[in-house]
């Protein structure tokens, strides 16, 4: 039993976690000021987010086994499909599981954020929540999944940065600040770069096997273009809100752009795909920590 439950929390991925819910604090943090903040809504948007993730990450090690892409010729760490710890039919069962909790959570959130009222704004955001499990399934569950056709980096932006950032921001206040469009911009553009060195550290074995990522697509150089856009376009953006917003200890967010600056000299200067593997872990850490930090400087602001 407890080997069982070690498997699937290997499946899991939990060091994904902390990306999942980058977007949620950022989000929350835009509504500390609000006296009718809730710490209870906080908690419970977490919790649902890190559903989804796992959600997704059950679905991308079911669909990618299934495909074949999952080989012994990834850099990655083995998954559980290919291993062998799981069969197709339990990772099923545990997609739909997951899945079902995922909506439950979501479910309690929104009546609780919006109550028996505001039923025009209730089935929006349980319709976004089964988008949600749409779009986590979908990356690579499926003869159509946009994961093999270089969708990925679009959806992570809208789900990542969009969904979660104004979603939480609106959940709280039932609005959204033009300051909430630039997090936006900060953690999608953040969190597709996580994508985008996954994807060129696999970019020969997606290759091989007819996975059209964007960084496939564009090939090992431009890809690293690709994502120094994306990183200094994160950047950009979180000047332009602390400039806009000036919170106290407006400097802390920006000890970020150390950690990210030796990252983007590393990425440069890697030659071989599997370089980019430990750069996930570090990107996808300074997200968390970048969203840590603006919820610290907003709140002893608010």
């Amino acid at each position: 039993m407890l080997q069982k439950a070690k498997v699937w929390i290997r499946a899991a991925r939990l060091r994904t976690l902390p990306l999942s819910i980058a977007g949620i604090i950022s989000g929350n943090a835009l509504s500390l000021s609000n006296p009718h903040f809730s710490w209870s809504l906080f908690g419970l948007m977490m919790i649902t987010a890190m559903l989804f993730q796992v959600v997704s990450n059950f679905a991308n090690d079911y669909g990618d086994g299934v495909k074949g892409t999952d080989n012994a010729q990834r850099i990655g760490p083995e998954r559980v499909f290919q291993a062998g710890l799981l069969s197709r039919a339990s990772l099923k069962k545990g997609i739909q599981i997951t899945s079902g909790l995922a909506f439950l959570m979501a479910t309690i959130l929104i009546f609780l954020a919006f109550g028996g009222t505001s039923w025009h704004y209730i089935f929006l955001f349980l319709g976004l929540s089964v988008a949600s499990i749409w779009a986590a399934v979908k990356y690579t569950v499926g003869n159509n999944a946009y994961g093999y056709y270089g969708w990925g980096d679009v959806f992570v932006f809208l789900f990542f940065g969009g969904l979660s950032v104004l979603g939480a921001s609106f959940l709280q206040q039932n609005s959204i600040s033009i300051d909430a469009y630039l997090l936006v911009l900060v953690i999608g553009a953040l969190s597709v770069a996580v994508l985008n060195l996954n994807n060129m550290r696999d970019i020969e074995s997606d290759s091989a096997v007819g996975k059209r990522t964007v960084a496939v697509k564009l090939g090992v150089g431009k890809a690293k273009r690709y994502h120094i856009v994306l990183i200094l376009g994160a950047l950009s953006g979180l000047f332009l809100f602390l400039f806009k917003t000036q919170p106290h200890y407006f400097w802390l967010p920006l000890l970020i752009c150390i950690p990210l600056g030796l990252h983007l000299k590393r990425v440069i200067q890697n030659t071989r795909p599997v370089d980019f593997d430990p750069e996930l872990k570090i990107v996808a850490l300074s997200t968390f920590a970048l969203s840590v930090l603006l919820f610290i400087a907003l709140y002893l602001s608010s």
